[in-house]
């Protein structure tokens, strides 16, 4: 059976878009994975067996195909455990969701499980808002940052069983609250710039800081 999920890499400071195409044949058992992956990704395929085994599902001794497209695109980092891990349970009927390309999913796994941050979430999101996603499942300690990003869903979980669950109905989470980056953190002071004399390019780079809600 054919799966596809929808993924999300970065180039540089850039999101773009990552379709994984899941397929499970007969033949030789095992995991290949092809569309100019790094070394990471190559061994992702022994983090999401271990990680579905642990987490209490099946991992049926079949030839499993995963393909990141578009494949003339470099791609780096473990971001795409979650999203392999959750086609190959789609393909082999553990997942019965219909709707699972309402979902972008990004997450590395650990082996019993657990999801992992990842880097460069914020403009992954960011992206996806621009796309017009609007559903995206992260890792729970990411969740920080996708609270300062309007205009999309980010559901944040902390291991395979949780989102599984989610995506067949058994398990219920709100998206992540939002922040605004500029109201978040309050106080009151009794120093103040005015007092500083001289320092003039020390106090422009903690203006622009603040001003970037750094």
């Amino acid at each position: 059976m054919l799966a596809k999920i929808n993924s999300y890499g970065l180039h540089g400071i850039d999101g773009y878009e990552v379709s994984l195409e899941v397929d499970v044949n007969n033949g030789m058992p095992g995991i290949e994975i092809v569309g100019l992956g790094d070394t990471a990704i190559k061994e992702s395929k022994e983090r999401v067996r271990s990680s579905i085994k642990n987490s209490g599902y099946k991992l049926p001794p079949k030839k499993i195909t995963v393909n990141l497209a578009p494949a003339s695109v470099k791609k780096e980092g473990a971001m795409y455990d979650l999203g392999i891990a959750i086609g190959i349970m789609r393909a082999t009927e553990q997942i019965t969701c219909p709707n699972l390309t309402d979902y972008i999913f990004i997450g590395e796994l650990s082996l019993d499980g657990q999801i992992r941050s990842v880097k460069g979430i914020t403009p992954i999101l960011i992206s996806a808002v621009e796309k017009g996603y609007k559903n995206i499942i992260i890792p729970k300690a990411n969740s920080v940052e996708a609270s300062y990003i309007d205009g999309i869903n980010a559901f944040a979980f902390n291991n395979l069983c949780e989102v599984v669950d989610f995506l067949q109905g058994a398990f219920f989470v709100e998206p992540v609250v939002k922040n605004n980056c500029f109201t978040s953190i309050q106080g009151k002071y009794s120093e103040d710039f005015k007092f500083v004399k001289g320092q003039f390019v020390a106090k422009r780079a903690i203006e622009i800081a603040a001003a970037g809600g750094h």
